[in-house]
């Protein structure tokens, strides 16, 4: 990891440990959400960002997770925290299983599919599908999280659980990057054609990555359910997806650290403006337009790998040479 990174990660671990002992709930509280937000724009950036793949409607998988943890907990009295598996399981095999017929769409076709997905899951939702869902009303009764046998209740305890559930996904997808997996979804990102002359079996690996990213997902919506105690429909419309697809853009796709602050920018920004409360949406609106004009790229976007001669020295084999040997020199490894 570079070293740079290291410290910025070491100091934004050290700004967040010190929250619980100068904020008040309020506040922790926005901090929970803005936690819960970075992970669920972890979750889309493995698809958008990292795979380069249009999905509008991730709030379908947050759904997903988030009420097969709500039935399972109310009905069966399983503990929440143990359902954080089983959440991700049925949101990662729901997702592979409607994106398995669409995957082979590409840009604005995907990104009208997914629209329609999502609001498919929430009509489903309203609907009482099957009786399970609650209807418009939702389900109640959402039993709060235990560790080691101590029931988390304040703010300040949600703190510890939801932004020690961001390090650990930010320490995985950074890992995720840097192997083959990670190359891989970087290469369809870059030039689908190109992975596809290279070998890489280019829809599985977009299945794979719908797929792992729906599980984040799905997990975020156990802990979200566990968190409110009570979930409805109207927590999962498309305006979430929305905001979802904004967090990744503005921080800049395929970024791990700029995605979690475009996460923080669009939650925490207006409840840093809530005062003015008649102009706040006005000037945020603002704001992402002109970001969009001067930094379209996002505000830390992902940056290529850069190598430096001594790589290359090494890449053509030439052993202390002042130069890379010259094409169709012996020991050049490259035909003249």
């Amino acid at each position: 990891m570079h070293r740079r990174l290291v410290i910025g990660y070491s100091v934004t671990a050290a700004a967040l440990a010190a929250c619980p002992f100068l904020l008040g709930p309020y506040w922790l509280d926005v901090l929970n959400n803005v936690g819960l937000y970075v992970l669920l724009a972890l979750s889309l950036n493995l698809i958008l960002g990292d795979a380069g793949l249009f999905n509008m409607g991730h709030a379908a998988f947050y759904a997903v997770g988030a009420y097969t943890a709500a039935i399972l907990n109310t009905r069966l009295q399983i503990p929440i925290l143990w359902l954080l598996p089983a959440s991700g399981l049925v949101a990662a095999v729901f997702a592979i299983a409607v994106a398995r017929p669409v995957v082979h769409l590409r840009g604005d076709y995907l990104l009208i599919v997914t629209i329609g997905l999502g609001e498919i899951v929430r009509i489903a939702l309203v609907n009482d599908v099957f009786g399970l869902t609650g209807g418009a009303n939702g389900i109640f009764g959402i039993s709060r999280p235990s560790v080691l046998g101590h029931r988390i209740r304040r703010p300040d305890e949600f703190f510890w659980l939801i932004w020690a559930c961001v390090a650990a996904t930010a320490f995985l997808f950074h890992r995720l990057e840097q192997s083959r997996f990670g190359r891989a979804l970087t290469y369809l990102r870059e030039d689908t054609v190109a992975a596809e002359g290279s070998g890489i079996p280019t829809a599985r690996y977009r299945l794979l990555a719908f797929g792992l990213g729906a599980a984040w997902a799905g997990m975020t919506g156990t802990l979200y359910a566990a968190k409110m105690t009570i979930i409805s429909p109207e927590s999962f419309g498309f305006w979430e997806s929305v905001v979802l697809f904004l967090m990744v853009i503005l921080g800049g796709a395929g970024s791990i650290p700029g995605v979690a602050v475009g996460a923080a920018l669009v939650v925490g920004l207006p409840e840093l403006f809530r005062g003015f409360a008649n102009a706040r949406m006005l000037v945020f609106g603002l704001v992402m337009m002109v970001m969009m004009v001067v930094r379209p790229q996002g505000l830390l976007p992902f940056r290529t790998p850069r190598y430096k001669a001594s790589d290359l020295k090494a890449a053509f084999g030439s052993e202390g040479a002042g130069e890379p040997a010259a094409p169709g020199a012996p020991g050049s490894g490259i035909a003249p």
